[in-house]
């Protein structure tokens, strides 16, 4: 398990833009299971739908990717020194549900392939037990400049 002084060991990420607050499960090169605390105190929701917040989509997408990282990383072993994995592409993007303040969004991610510095990820994002969102994820490991 992480909580968010250990995840912050694994991603460059920092407030506002880190999405991801507790790793609860990790089986190395076959899923994680992290968790996002959605608060209606998060910036996004002054502007986005501020009569009826909602969690943007994107978010709900890069708090995934974020999951994503972690787990290559930690299949790796750990983050290398001035090593970061880089979302490349989403295939496969359905929203189901909204996701709003109070809610806890419940993030798995499975490895569908790895090749070198290059992954490919089936993600589901539930709250509740119901589908929110899903996608498959693509990222590749890039030297950090």
């Amino acid at each position: 398990m992480m909580d968010a002084r250990e995840i912050l060991k694994f991603l460059p990420h920092r407030y506002p833009f880190l999405l991801v607050d507790r790793i609860i499960e990790i089986e190395t090169d076959k899923k994680i299971v992290g968790i996002k605390n959605v608060s209606f105190n998060e910036n996004f929701f002054q502007g986005h739908f501020p009569n009826k917040p909602v969690m943007p989509g994107v978010l709900i997408c890069e708090a995934m990717a974020q999951c994503g990282a972690i787990f290559a990383h930690n299949s790796r072993g750990g983050m290398e020194a001035n090593k970061v994995f880089v979302l490349t592409g989403l295939d496969k993007v359905k929203f189901k549900r909204p996701v709003e303040p109070g809610d806890q969004l419940r993030i798995e991610l499975s490895c569908i392939k790895r090749r070198g510095h290059f992954w490919k990820l089936a993600g589901v994002a539930t709250v509740d037990g119901k589908l929110a969102a899903q996608a498959e994820i693509s990222a590749m490991e890039i030297d950090m400049v």
